[in-house]
């Protein structure tokens, strides 16, 4: 089975909650292999317990050659900006931006019960 590298771009109520259920669930052919928070959240700390790497948003994207899907939680344009400009610059055409809409989806086929924190106005591809 083909592995997904994947990081988490945001680890406040939903990316933290997001993190939660992909370690606490595994899922075959997941693989979390960084996280990106500059703030010392529950979800950045569970990331540093875990042993997964944790990155500034420039420095993911420098290292984004090895990441399939970019899961943006924190529901900030500068932030969608930012990692759409830099994978750009960088030639990455390989890493995918799922937005929040996407892990929601993800979240509602994957895990019983409860759903992600609604915390963020707009959740779409913008």
């Amino acid at each position: 089975m083909q592995q997904q590298a994947i990081a988490i771009i945001g680890l406040g109520r939903v990316g933290s909650a997001f993190l939660d259920a992909l370690r606490n669930k595994p899922r075959q052919g997941i693989q979390i292999i960084a996280v990106a928070e500059p703030n010392h959240t529950p979800g950045r700390m569970a990331a540093e317990n875990a042993g997964i790497p944790v990155y500034n948003v420039q420095e993911l994207i420098a290292r984004s050659q090895d990441i399939d899907i970019l899961f943006d939680l924190t529901g900030s344009h500068a932030v969608r900006q930012e990692l759409r400009e830099g994978l750009a610059a960088s030639h990455n055409q390989r890493t995918v931006i799922a937005p929040e809409s996407v892990a929601r989806m993800i979240w509602a086929l994957t895990v019983e019960g409860g759903g992600l924190p609604e915390v963020h106005q707009e959740t779409g591809y913008y």
